[in-house]
């Protein structure tokens, strides 16, 4: 049953796209916000503190969860589980937010792809030039679609409605706390620890799809050859995969809270453009057909198996 609810989340996805008012991920993050003003008055020293926000606002949501899991009956479940796994993805919102740095970037309007693509990545974006803004979109897209597609689908497939909900709480307050500066050095360790574990599986499923649904030989050489390389265990993998698929290179210089980081090249072929963003969305959409694919099928088979 859980595969079927996964399609369905995917098509309320298409159909409607994330709600553009009230999302629960937005009152979560006015929580940790909250929570972190409050908690991380000594940033030096708040690696105790860190780990006792993130407890709380990672375990309270789960107990809720695992509480609906095992006492709602399956006609309530099955809705709340489909909602839940459509808050918890975005492949729609993450199609439309790379759609729109290439399309400025594709007629030549650099600041507006700056602009747009600075919904998508940390970086100084004003200080990138056009290969930098495909670069960076590029590369959004594809580790994005590790964190809010993929590692959704995962958790839900394995745990249910607890899995999805810590996997999403974890990898928000990662997303909100997880640098390495002054502030979030140690209060945001924690929350960042976790979101590794829970997505080290997740990434490297999701580097396995894109090297099947793209250029599978390259892909996996890349994967093997350079995803040790990038200073992150799980988006080495997905991106050095995701640009061997698509037969560019990602990477190289970047530049991050006003510094220019050096960073590895990932993958082979010429520099990202505007269709190389496109070309990514394109991957993205073939491996989650590929994994929905995988999942009814599987289910099918252990129905058919079963007494």
């Amino acid at each position: 049953m859980s595969a079927w609810l996964c399609v369905l989340a995917v098509l309320l996805d298409t159909a409607l796209g994330e709600p553009r008012r009230g999302h629960p991920l937005v009152v979560f993050g006015g929580w940790a916000t909250a929570l972190e003003r409050r908690w991380n008055r000594r940033p030096d020293r708040s690696v105790g503190a860190g780990f006792k926000a993130t407890l709380l606002l990672v375990g309270g949501p789960v107990l809720v969860a695992v509480f609906c899991q095992w006492w709602l009956p399956p006609l309530l479940l099955w809705p709340l589980q489909v909602l839940v796994l459509w808050l918890a993805m975005a492949p729609r919102s993450l199609h439309e937010h790379a759609l729109a740095v290439a399309r400025p970037l594709a007629a030549g309007d650099l600041p507006a792809a700056r602009a747009a693509v600075g919904q998508l990545v940390s970086r100084d974006t004003n200080a990138l030039d056009e290969t930098g803004v495909a670069t960076a979109a590029t590369e959004s897209v594809l580790e994005n679609g590790a964190d809010a597609v993929f590692a959704s689908l995962f958790w839900f497939l394995l745990a249910g409605l607890p899995g999805v909900v810590a996997h999403r709480a974890a990898n928000t307050l990662d997303a909100m706390w997880g640098y390495r500066t002054e502030r979030y050095e140690y209060f945001g360790k924690t929350a960042a620890r976790l979101d590794d574990l829970l997505n080290w599986v997740p990434a490297r499923l999701t580097a396995l799809s894109y090297a099947l649904c793209g250029r599978t030989q390259l892909a996996l050489s890349c994967w093997r050859r350079q995803a040790r390389q990038w200073s992150s265990p799980n988006a080495g993998p997905v991106m050095a995969a995701g640009a061997g698929a698509l037969g560019v290179s990602l990477g190289g210089g970047a530049p991050y809270h006003g510094q220019w980081r050096q960073r590895p090249v990932l993958g082979a072929g010429p520099v990202a453009e505007a269709a190389t963003i496109k070309a990514s969305l394109r991957l993205l959409r073939r491996a989650l057909g590929l994994w929905l694919l995988v999942a009814v099928t599987g289910s099918v088979l252990l129905s058919v198996g079963s007494p």
